[in-house]
């Protein structure tokens, strides 16, 4: 346990492997599209963008050459003209590259939240076992903003560093050769500081990402358990453990922040040297003549143009480290939830009929369930009929949601899963079960709209019969609910979450109905009347699986089943 007491499992975790971060991962370029379309535009408009660099020095010396020389304006007319056309491309230029890196950004952005988001509805529980609700939060949220520094300003960059040097020191060899070798002698002193620099930035920003992600989990846990607290009295004791963490995570960005501006000073005392190098050895060669002024002038001001885009860079590279580690853990995460996602999961795969024996509503063979690398249920058979209400026990622990979850198709099982004689792919038994979570996760609308979620259009008289299913029969028509179901008490919003399920059941005729938990906030008068709806479900010919702790749901069930720890052995009464 951290200083929070959140488990180290829950926290993000860091690059896989411990990969070193990469300043343009080719993940990223497969994963959004956005980010190849802005390489290869970008690429085109940098080598626009680097002419008319080349063109401005050039047409730059030749008017102050002239100038000096005593030429008329007639004879500067066409270096003037062009040293102005060659402005306005360039501020053309870049500022179409700036546009370019504003949409790139929003694009890239865009399109890896939704993959996120497809991973993670494609992972299902088994994903969201081996991770945690705070880590998506963060990355989906603040982590891809952070994109904004890595697509929109360090990419561009990069881009142009990668056609501005070459294309720059080509002109100057072209020019003046010496002066071409000396710019190729001392150009590497910047990639030099920039890796040395660099190593140390990213061990510290991927350091910096997970005291993030341990800052909003610890957070999350403490406003979950907030009323657990309380009524303990404890709730004071975690102000200081978040005010830790929060000093922790501000002495480490203090500590970015100084690297960076180090880091600065660095590439432009490497920079100033080189071109200080450079301009002595034509200062050197204009009095011995051996260079004409204008050439000499053009190589001058074209020189510091060499050194710019990789001083730019490596800026850029700094400030961009949070999206650098934001982008791969949001790629990371789309791996993880790739290897989530169960082999035998599939779309469109018909069922199998096992023949007319099979008759039970529910017949599980040799079912095994794992949470993470522990073996939960472990080779479970077991078969149900329509009308029977069977209860679950066990110990917390034991796997009881688990396997719900398993037979509902959103948990990795191996074994075999038969419904009504059909042995149905995960992926498609939920259109043939009705449920209800252990927690009533309500939407926010009309009780018509809560109940009938997913539906087209609700049916009032069935919403009314599921209400008064639920004994929320008293429960005004005319309610609205806030966000995740405010405005309801705990019990209310337990009932009204299984008059869903009930809901479901009959208008999908769905003959196997899953309630976990379903009377676990209820009073002994209310969970009565509510078991008492449960049976007629069984009566109407409909097989109840419940899951709980309490005697009275095993007393009003027909079998009971009881998980036990693995170690213990697992049984059935």
């Amino acid at each position: 346990m951290d200083l929070l007491g959140v488990p180290p499992a829950a926290h993000p975790r860091s690059d896989s492997g411990g990969r070193a971060l990469r300043p343009l991962d080719p993940r990223l370029l497969r994963t959004a599209t956005a980010a190849r379309s802005l390489l290869l535009i970008g690429s085109a408009v940098a080598v626009v963008h680097t002419a008319s660099i080349i063109a401005f020095s050039w047409f730059l010396a030749h008017s102050v050459a002239g100038l000096i020389g005593g030429e008329s304006l007639e004879q500067l007319a066409v270096p003037v003209l062009g040293t102005a056309v060659s402005v306005l491309a360039r501020a053309g230029t870049q500022a179409v590259l700036d546009g370019l890196a504003v949409r790139g950004a929003a694009v890239v952005k865009s399109q890896l939240r939704r993959r996120v988001l497809e991973g993670l509805d494609r992972g299902g529980s088994s994903l969201l076992g081996s991770t945690s609700s705070a880590r998506v939060a963060t990355l989906v949220g603040q982590g891809l903003d952070a994109l904004d520094g890595y697509v929109g300003r360090y990419l561009p960059q990069l881009i142009l560093t990668a056609v501005a040097t070459p294309l720059v020191v080509l002109a100057l060899l072209t020019a003046d050769l010496a002066t071409g070798v000396a710019v190729i002698l001392t150009l590497p002193l910047i990639p030099l500081f920039m890796i040395l620099i660099g190593l140390a930035t990213q061990a510290m920003q991927r350091r910096q990402w997970e005291a993030l992600g341990t800052l909003s989990q610890g957070f999350l846990e403490v406003v979950r358990g907030l009323s657990t607290l309380m009524i303990f009295g404890r709730q004071h004791r975690q102000t200081p453990r978040i005010e830790s963490v929060t000093e922790q995570y501000r002495q480490r960005t203090m500590r970015v922040l100084r690297l960076s501006f180090l880091s600065g000073f660095a590439l432009e005392l490497a920079a100033s040297l080189s071109v200080a190098v450079v301009a002595v050895s034509i200062g050197v060669r204009l009095i011995d003549g051996d260079i004409a002024f204008a050439l000499g002038l053009f190589v001058l001001v074209l020189v510091p143009e060499a050194y710019l885009p990789l001083r730019q860079v490596g800026a850029q590279y700094h400030a961009a480290a949070e999206g650098i580690a934001a982008a791969d853990d949001a790629l990371a995460f789309l791996e993880q939830a790739d290897d989530a996602v169960s082999p035998d999961v599939g779309e469109g795969v018909a069922a199998a009929p096992l023949g007319a024996e099979d008759e039970a509503a529910l017949d599980l063979r040799e079912l095994t369930v794992r949470r993470g690398d522990r073996v939960v249920v472990d080779r479970l058979s077991a078969s149900w009929q329509a009308g029977q209400v069977v209860a679950i026990t066990g110990p917390s622990g034991t796997g009881k949601t688990s396997l719900l979850l398993a037979i509902l198709g959103l948990h990795e099982a191996e074994g075999l899963v038969v419904v009504a004689g059909e042995r149905l792919e995960p992926g498609q038994r939920a259109a043939r079960i009705a449920w209800s979570p252990q927690s009533a996760d309500l939407t926010e609308g009309t009780l018509d709209e809560v109940i009938a979620l997913g539906g087209a259009r609700a049916d009032r008289a069935a919403v009314d019969a599921a209400l008064r299913w639920a004994r929320l029969q008293d429960l005004p028509r005319d309610t609205v609910l806030g966000p995740a179901g405010d405005g309801l008490s705990g019990g209310q919003a337990q009932r009204l979450a299984l008059a869903r399920a009930v809901y479901r059941a009959r208008a999908r005729d769905c003959r196997i109905i899953l309630l976990d938990e379903p009377t676990s906030a209820l009073d002994t008068v209310t969970e009565t009347a509510v078991l008492a709806s449960v049976r007629e479900l069984a009566d109407e010919g409909r097989l109840v699986i419940v899951v709980s702790h309490r005697r009275s749901v095993v007393d009003a069930a027909d079998l009971h089943l009881d998980l036990q720890p693995i170690q213990a052995g697992l049984g059935a009464s």
